[in-house]
């Protein structure tokens, strides 16, 4: 059943907020509207999921999603709003939520107060008293901010709570509008998965079969093999795959893009200032480009004074450290030109800020404008983790990587590709679509650049949530390329998470990014023109080779299948 609701003006949450004169007012209104709603399957057969998302801020808010879905009743009430003294807002109950049931919400949120302000929403159930973040907006007052984010709870709940919580104390009032909360079955979440995968990973093929004198020929046998694949998923590598054959021949069986997982880094290429050392990124690059992968470069800047050089952190004034900088570009990026799709420019500047706390807020700005200058035919990249993998993470939310991100646009930097690390733990699958929602509305490529899950859960369970993570990411229309963080070291050790053991035989994780790779390829397509000339058939995207034969007349070609709404028509004429 899906939960009936209500809902309640700060209702005393742990720990409880005060209640005011004004909230308290609110209360009695709101539990007249009390809702017994349908069945889960008759409710929402045949909905499909909304990836509709906004990040700019709005004068008036936008029609609920779902019309409501299970809060529909909601918006008989045109404002949901406390004047609570704390940083809890207006709650709505829920009652009889089930486990294991992807439920995507989303609303329009604005706050009486000073500045900017993070709003979380968070579900709590009654039963447990377990809590957890399921969305955050940028909240202003002179406009509506879109909340969007998701949840699946783990056990059912007989009552749940959903509320609002502002990251700062004084928050004098919060608003909420337009919430819509609706459920989905696990049946239903991962065939809307399948049905963008054929819409955004697979095109129509229409081949046209005729005689030398234009006549359609019935029964020519037809035969499509794909040579390589459209979509890049690779893996991360380090040094010890030089050398080792049998690991080079593993990766290259697999992954058809790679990234170096430290020996770009600063502190790897130049140890010691002047003292540079190129020898290890030169050899994994030609190891790449032998096998006709693609190559991210990570990265070039580290904001985090862990990872930063000691020689650059040493330096004593901000012309010594902005001359280091500026060498550090021109070395690499003039040595590597031509050579890297992507790089990652700042990371991890969300979180912190070596660079731009010493030379200044436009630091990154000139960063990118250099690379820019430097190698104008790469990708230049953000870069940061808890972006999709958290929601408790406001450094990282998708508003703070917005925001982040208009500020260099601001300071004259075109931005151009967003980088989510994705270091899960137990991924919150709804939250990760409804980021991916808003950060779509950027129209820049996004990446999922470091995947991986936490080596504190057992190989199974890495293996359960790794697909999870995987096929999300394939089958959302803003995602256009996935790394894995995989790279294992001479002792068969990795980062979090291993595909293979030391002899390479797959780990569990392994075996799902197996089972992924062959079922996001369309590996040979046999079959023969009907009676109208043509053979028609649904391909991934990616590049082909094309064989017609009929009697003793045969013809051969290939062709690239590219992102499209249209069928892609091929002509072919056999000659006697």
């Amino acid at each position: 059943m899906l939960p009936a609701a209500t809902a309640a003006a700060a209702l005393p949450l742990p720990p409880p907020p005060p209640r005011t004169k004004a909230s308290m007012l609110l209360l009695p209104p709101l539990l007249l509207l009390l809702a017994s709603l349908a069945p889960h399957g008759s409710s929402a057969d045949g909905l499909r999921y909304d990836y509709k998302a906004y990040t700019e801020c709005k004068g008036h808010p936008e029609p609920a999603l779902y019309n409501g879905g299970i809060l529909r009743w909601a918006k008989k009430i045109k404002d949901f709003r406390t004047a609570d003294q704390g940083n809890y807002s207006p709650s709505f109950v829920l009652y009889n939520m089930s486990a294991a049931t992807p439920y995507s919400f989303s609303c329009w949120v604005k706050f009486d107060g000073p500045g900017t302000i993070h709003v979380k929403a968070k579900i709590l159930s009654l039963d447990n008293a377990g809590s957890q973040c399921l969305g955050t907006a940028l909240v202003r007052n002179d406009c509506w901010s879109f909340l969007k984010g998701g949840f699946t709870l783990t056990s059912p709940s007989q009552t749940s709570v959903l509320y609002f919580q502002a990251a700062t104390a004084n928050a004098s009032m919060v608003s909420i509008r337009s919430a819509s909360l609706q459920p989905f079955s696990p049946e239903q979440w991962s065939q809307h998965r399948e049905d963008r995968i054929q819409l955004i990973r697979k095109r129509f093929v229409n081949v046209h079969v005729s005689d030398s004198s234009g006549g359609r020929v019935v029964g020519a046998k037809v035969a499509v093999h794909q040579m390589s694949r459209d979509f890049p998923l690779g893996s991360a590598i380090s040094k010890s795959i030089l050398g080792n054959k049998p690991y080079q021949d593993w990766f290259r069986k697999r992954f058809n893009a790679a990234v170096f997982e430290n020996e770009l880094k600063w502190y790897a290429t130049e140890p010691a200032p002047g003292k540079e050392d190129y020898a290890l990124a030169d050899q994994l690059l030609q190891f790449v480009q032998s096998g006709d992968a693609v190559a991210r470069g990570h990265n070039i800047f580290w904001e985090d004074p862990k990872y930063t050089p000691g020689w650059v952190k040493n330096l004593t004034s901000a012309d010594q450290l902005r001359a280091a900088v500026a060498g550090r570009i021109e070395s690499l990026l003039s040595r590597y030109k031509g050579d890297f799709v992507h790089w990652d420019v700042s990371n991890e500047m969300l979180h912190f800020d070596f660079y731009e706390s010493r030379l200044g807020r436009n630091a990154t700005a000139d960063f990118f404008r250099t690379a820019k200058r430097a190698d104008p035919l790469a990708t230049l990249f953000l870069n940061d983790f808890n972006v999709v993998e958290v929601c408790d993470d406001l450094s990282s939310s998708a508003d703070s990587y917005v925001s982040r991100l208009r500020q260099l646009a601001d300071a004259g930097v075109t931005f151009e590709g967003i980088g989510l690390e994705a270091h899960f733990g137990k991924p919150n699958i709804p939250y990760v679509r409804a980021v991916l929602d808003k950060l779509g509305t950027l129209r820049l490529p996004i990446w999922l650049t470091e995947v991986d899950i936490s080596s504190t859960l057992d190989q199974k369970t890495q293996a359960e949530y790794l697909e999870e993570v995987l096929r999300e990411g394939f089958a959302h229309p803003s995602v256009d390329g996935i790394m894995l963080w995989t790279a294992m070291d001479a002792n068969a050790t990795c980062y979090q998470m291993c595909l293979t053991d030391g002899n390479f035989t797959n780990l569990p994780a392994g075996d799902v990014v197996d089972r992924l790779l062959g079922e996001w390829q369309t590996r040979e397509v046999l079959g023969a023109t009907n009676d109208r000339g043509s053979f028609n058939f649904s391909a991934f995207l990616g590049e082909y080779k094309l064989s017609v034969t009929y009697l003793n007349s045969s013809a051969e070609g290939t062709f690239s299948l590219a992102r499209s709404d249209d069928t892609k028509h091929i002509t072919i004429r056999l000659q006697p």
